[in-house]
C-alpha cells in the first residue's frame, strides 16, 4: 500500500524543460519492498529518469517525482504495479522495470486525450507456474498471453529477443500443471540435417537437441530440473522433429512449432491438421530469418496469409519495439529492417564491355 502527496509546482522546472510540469511524492508503507522497489543505488528510479526524462528522487521509503505531467503520471503507474507484485511475493529486476515503463507509456498511447485524472493501475497479462511467474513487459507480449489463453491456435511471429518461443513453452508448463492437458509436444524443423537425422548419433532426443535446445531451456526455467526429466521418459514431454507428426492426431496436448518460417507449405499444412481434441497449438518463428533453399516457399508466411480471417485462429506479430533481451539487440533488429527494407539497386539496361 502505498500514499500519493500531491505537491504543487513552483520554481522547479522538468528536465524535459516543458511547461506543463508535475511534481508530487510516492510513499510506501513496506521499507524492505520500497527498497527493493527503488533498486540498489537507486539503479530502478534512475532507469524510469532516464526512460521517461523525469527527476525521481528517493528519501528513506519515499521518492519525489517531478516533470511533465504525463511522464509522471506513467512513473507513478510503473512504481504502483512493481510495489504491487513486490506484496504479491514477486521480484524486481531491472528487466521488470523496464517492461513496468514500456506497459506505462503503452497505456498513455491508447488514450485519445490526456487528462488531469489519475489514470487506473497498469494491468499485465501473467503466466505462473509452480516455479516461476511471467508478466508480460510488452503491450504484445501481453496480447500475445491473453491470445494464448482463448485461442486453440495461435501464431507468435516475430524478431529474436521477443519472448514468443519462451512465453510459449510457458505456456504449456502452465496448462500440463493446472491438468489442462496431459503432455507437451514440442517439435522443430530441422532443416540444417534436411530433415534426415539417421545418421546423427545417439538415440531420438539426442539427435533432435541441438535444434530444440531454447525450448529446453524454457522448460527449465518453467519446471523443476528432475520433473522435466521425469516426464520427458514418462513421454509427458516429447521432443521430435516436424518430420515425425506426419500421421498423429495430436490431443490433449499442448503442442509447439518453433521456428516455423523453415517449413515448407505442405509441412505446415500437415502439422497444423494434426489438431485433435482438447489441444492448443502454438506456432511461433521469424519471417525475416528464413533458412530454406532458395526458391522454396515458407510454410508459416502462407499461412499467415491463409488463415488471417479463419476463427479460432490468433495471429500475433512482434515487432523489434518488443524485444526484452539486451537493448541492443532491438536497436539491431531494427538497423537490420531498415537495411531490407531498401529497394534492389537497378542494374544498367545496356551492360559495358572490356
Amino acid at each position: 500500500m502505498n500514499t500519493h502527496e500531491m505537491v504543487p509546482q513552483t520554481s522547479r522546472q522538468s528536465r524535459s524543460s516543458v511547461t506543463d510540469a508535475n511534481h508530487f511524492v510516492l510513499t510506501f508503507e513496506n521499507n524492505r519492498y520500497a527498497s527493493e522497489l527503488f533498486g540498489q543505488f537507486d539503479e530502478h528510479l534512475k532507469l524510469i529518469e532516464e526512460r521517461l526524462r523525469v527527476d525521481a528522487r528517493a528519501r528513506g521509503n519515499s521518492v519525489a517525482i517531478s516533470g511533465d505531467l504525463q511522464a509522471t503520471n506513467q512513473a507513478r503507474r510503473a512504481l504502483d504495479y512493481l510495489y504491487d507484485r513486490l506484496q504479491k511475493g514477486g521480484s524486481v529486476e531491472t528487466s521488470d522495470v523496464e517492461g513496468a515503463i514500456r506497459m506505462a507509456v503503452a497505456a498513455d498511447d491508447q488514450l485519445t486525450l490526456p487528462t488531469l485524472e489519475r489514470k487506473a493501475k497498469l494491468t499485465m497479462a501473467q503466466i505462473s507456474t509452480r516455479k516461476k511467474t511471467i508478466a508480460a513487459r510488452t503491450p504484445t507480449q501481453d496480447a500475445y498471453i491473453r491470445a494464448l489463453e482463448r485461442s486453440e491456435l495461435v501464431f507468435g511471429t516475430g524478431p529474436a529477443g521477443t519472448g514468443k518461443t519462451y512465453l510459449a513453452v510457458a505456456h504449456a508448463a502452465q496448462l500440463l500443471e493446472r491438468g489442462a492437458v496431459d503432455k507437451i509436444i514440442l517439435s522443430r524443423p530441422a532443416v540444417e540435417a534436411g530433415e534426415r537425422l539417421g545418421f546423427l548419433p545417439g538415440d531420438m532426443k539426442e539427435k533432435v537437441d541441438p535444434y530444440l535446445r531454447p525450448l529446453y531451456d524454457a522448460l527449465y526455467d518453467m519446471m523443476p530440473g528432475d520433473k522435466v526429466e521425469r516426464a520427458i521418459t514418462a513421454g509427458v514431454i516429447e521432443i521430435a522433429p516436424l518430420a515425425f507428426m506426419r500421421g498423429r492426431t495430436l490431443s490433449n496436448a499442448a503442442v509447439i512449432l518453433d521456428e516455423a518460417q523453415n517449413t515448407t507449405s505442405m509441412q505446415m499444412k500437415m502439422f497444423l491438421t494434426r489438431l485433435g481434441e482438447n489441444a492448443r497449438m502454438i506456432i511461433t518463428g521469424d519471417p525475416s530469418q528464413i533458412d530454406l533453399p532458395r526458391g522454396v516457399k515458407s510454410g508459416l508466411v502462407e499461412a499467415l496469409r491463409i488463415l488471417k480471417e479463419v476463427e479460432g485462429v490468433s495471429i500475433i506479430r512482434f515487432r523489434d519495439v518488443d524485444v526484452v533481451r539486451h537493448p541492443l539487440v532491438g536497436r539491431i533488429v531494427k538497423a537490420y529492417d531498415a537495411e531490407y527494407e531498401k529497394p534492389e539497386p537497378v542494374a544498367d539496361a545496356v551492360g559495358s564491355t572490356n
